[in-house]
């Protein structure tokens, strides 16, 4: 394992600690009885606090020294002063432990009583601190100059990805993505509990990978020797139970696509799908701008969000617009009745990438989404789908070919989609042979025949409607993140690259000594100057240094500053 310096030495100071009797990763329970939240909020004078954080600043002046503790709530004013930590004749717990072997990073838990400083900051004076965990790297440093920019913070996409704890470390207003990502979880599940509906849990691991058009991840049960695949949706389930009997259910799940990467797809992402029974697509209608607009207002206190430059109001009602309208809008085509060749000379002719595998669904499928889907900002139904585009789905009751279908449109995006659910069993069989004779055209995304779920609606399933929302997405739209990397927790990365193995010699660790005695930047000169290097020895060493990215040389107003990376 390579060790910068840094590390080396804060492995050092850990040293030091044990050798002190200090114990930097004890197992007690530390009873914390406040936050820096509640403290902001139930201020009083020389009021006595215990919180835990992690120590995130500090600037030691002497025998005093102003810090700031994080927790999860937020950060605060912390005072250190050697006297109130060490009333009697022994100093070390400041002048040793506090000053020399504390870092930026470290979690500790303080006792204090709180005050205001003469410039009006609310401050926890320290009586006593505990360490409880000792930081072994050190946290990114950003800096603020004095026109208020900010340099070296943790901004890059592929690390914050990477490495999302230290992204909620040293950036909390990420934080606040994930909150209001719970609460959207939450607020759903009240609408559904609400209206007495019932959240279950399906199997991830199939034996048939159904409900949805895309290629699965296969993978091998070995005690039952069979191939398994993890679910692409969790539909038919779903709908097994409403042929058991009940009236609603509904479940947040884990999904799994074996499909491209971009901003808006990742190959395990979250859905949330319920179904009702004695219901139909109109109604789901109703009911899914209702649930929107319920969630809107719990997650950001208004029906309206911001995402990119456009304002999106979740207000119901929501304009509906059928397919067939909207291509023929968009495009002046009119889709009805025309052949699979006609499609696809069509759609070749206005510059869309078709191929001999799509079916009919598909190249509808492909002009909209190219010609159409980009024109609906504001929430809009899309619905009254052709059948080839809807092997789940009820006949309409009052048009040919299309289906009782409709899918939600915001900002060019689909984000719900919705059907009168076909329960049909010889019809629904008809829908998967031809699935089954796309997939030997070669149309990896086609659905397999679940004999299964074909023998369930042959029990009989009492006519129903189900619906769809990609979560991830829904919350994109909710927090204004145009990428679906930012909302979720920990998304998939390509395997991370290993670190190059440096090898410094004896002139770069000079300098990474002179860096490491202090906290702040120093002048590029003095540190050329304490290294006593000749001018060749400096100039090969700091651009080995600066190369390696160990340590940094910036400019800032007319000073050229040098630091650790």
């Amino acid at each position: 394992m390579q060790l910068s310096e840094q590390e080396i030495i804060r492995r050092e100071k850990l040293n030091k600690l044990t050798e002190m009797g200090i114990n930097a990763f004890p197992a007690d329970e530390y009873t914390i009885t406040d936050t820096t939240e509640s403290i902001k909020q139930d201020f009083s004078e020389s009021k006595q606090v215990k919180i835990a954080g992690r120590l995130m600043s500090r600037r030691i002046q002497g025998k005093a020294s102003f810090a700031e503790l994080q927790d999860s709530k937020g950060k605060i004013q912390v005072y250190f002063n050697r006297d109130e930590i060490c009333p009697g004749e022994d100093k070390e717990l400041y002048n040793e432990v506090y000053k020399h072997l504390l870092d930026i990073g470290d979690i500790i838990g303080i006792e204090g009583e709180l005050f205001t400083t003469q410039v009006g900051e609310k401050t926890v004076l320290v009586k006593n601190f505990t360490l409880l965990t000792k930081a072994l790297r050190p946290l990114p440093q950003a800096k603020t100059d004095e026109n208020g920019v900010v340099h070296d913070g943790f901004t890059d996409p592929e690390l914050r990805y990477r490495q999302r704890y230290v992204d909620l470390t040293v950036n909390p207003q990420v934080k606040e993505i994930f909150v209001k990502r719970t609460k959207l979880f939450n607020a759903m599940r009240t609408f559904f509990n609400d209206a007495g509906y019932f959240e279950v849990e399906t199997p991830i691991l199939q034996s048939i990978p159904g409900g949805a058009a895309a290629k699965p991840f296969i993978t091998h049960h070995n005690a039952l020797d069979i191939p398994l695949y993890l679910r692409i949706a969790n539909e038919l389930y779903l709908k097994r139970l409403i042929v058991g009997g009940f009236d609603g259910v509904y479940e947040f799940s884990k999904n799994f696509r074996n499909e491209g990467m971009d901003r808006t797809h990742n190959p395990e992402f979250t859905a949330m799908e319920i179904y009702v029974a004695y219901k139909d697509y109109n109604w789901m209608m109703d009911f899914t701008e209702k649930l929107l607009e319920f969630c809107a207002i719990q997650v950001n206190g208004t029906t309206k969000a911001t995402f990119g430059e456009h304002e999106v109001d979740f207000k119901a009602p929501y304009p509906r617009v059928s397919m067939t309208e909207a291509i023929l809008k968009f495009t002046g085509f009119d889709i009805t009745g025309k052949t699979e060749q006609e499609l696809y000379d069509f759609a070749k002719s206005i510059s869309i990438e078709v191929n001999e595998t799509m079916g009919k669904g598909k190249l509808i499928d492909e002009i909209f989404g190219e010609k159409c889907e980009g024109n609906f900002i504001q929430p809009t139904f899309i619905t009254d789908y052709p059948i080839e585009m809807s092997p789940l789905t009820k006949k309409h009751r009052s048009k040919e070919g299309l289906t009782e279908r409709f899918e939600l449109m915001v900002c060019g995006k689909e984000i719900a989609n919705a059907y009168s659910e076909l329960n049909d069993p010889i019809d629904q069989r008809e829908r998967f042979e031809a699935q089954m004779a796309l997939s030997e055209r070669g149309d990896d995304e086609a659905m397999f025949i679940d004999q299964d779920f074909l023998r369930a609606l042959e029990y009989g399933m009492p006519p129903t409607s189900g619906l769809g929302i990609g979560m991830d997405r829904l919350i994109m739209f909710l927090t204004n993140n145009a990428s679906i990397q930012e909302v979720l927790f920990f998304p998939q990365m390509r395997p991370e690259k290993a670190a190059p193995q440096i090898e410094l010699g004896e002139d770069e660790k000079v300098i990474l000594e002179i860096l490491n005695s202090q906290e702040e930047p120093m002048a590029l000169a003095e540190v050329k100057e304490r290294s006593q290097l000749s001018g060749k020895k400096w100039d090969k060493a700091s651009k080995t240094l600066t190369k390696n990215n160990i340590v940094k040389v910036e400019k800032i107003d007319e000073n050229l500053l040098m630091k650790l990376a």
